[in-house]
């Protein structure tokens, strides 16, 4: 049995990743990982408690803690927290505003990376976030930057009824000191600010196949 492929998706918020990395796990058959989603899962595991998500103490413990397991669900892996997904929780405003602060602890990081890397264990991956290309498979060969214009992801944030200010959650993302959000040597950056998802997800796919 072959290895299995990861292809990594990095990029700043609103910049298509998971639109994209859903279209190309379909039509590659690959499992879908969206990281973000384990961050705000743990965001929002923190505000139901009441923890105090600038307190990176407290944080940590939290996480230390928490009952999270990986499980696929369909053709995604996702953190269920004592079986329980909350998936359109997550997607809230209150949790857009305090994910980037629990993402920035250093513990929480590590136990994010132990998690996604082992998420091999389902198969070939389709993994988007903020560290893929960097920091959790940085020795695939199939990386991936995708960006637009602030102007452009300002609107889809805001056609998807999601209330975040991405100026400031790029600045917390790409200035935090564990693993921040940049773009690395050897990943292929697109700019998709005039393309449909059907065209970018096209284009990344024939370069996985012709690679």
């Amino acid at each position: 049995m072959s290895d299995p492929i990861v292809i990594a998706i990095d990029g700043p918020s609103a910049s298509g990743k998971s639109t994209n990395s859903k279209i190309i796990a379909a039509e590659l058959g690959f499992v879908y990982v969206d990281t973000g989603a384990m961050y705000r899962t743990l965001a929002w595991h923190a505000l139901q408690s009441g923890t105090n998500v600038e307190d990176a103490a407290a944080v940590e413990k939290l996480c230390r803690d928490w009952p999270a397991e990986l499980v696929r669900r369909g053709d995604s892996v996702w953190l269920e927290v004592d079986g329980y997904f909350p998936e359109e929780e997550i997607r809230s405003s209150e949790v857009s505003a305090v994910v980037s602060h629990v993402a920035q602890v250093p513990f929480v990081r590590d136990w994010m990376k132990e998690r996604q890397r082992s998420c091999v264990q389902f198969g070939s991956l389709v993994m988007e976030g903020r560290d893929i290309t960097s920091n959790i498979f940085p020795d695939t060969p199939h990386k991936f930057y995708l960006d637009a214009s602030a102007q452009v992801r300002q609107a889809r944030r805001d056609a998807d009824g999601v209330e975040e200010n991405l100026a400031a959650r790029d600045q917390r993302d790409s200035t935090r000191k564990a693993a921040p959000l940049k773009k690395v040597d050897g990943a292929t950056v697109i700019n998709n600010s005039g393309e449909a998802p059907e065209e970018t997800s096209a284009r990344i796919i024939a370069l996985v196949r012709g690679s």
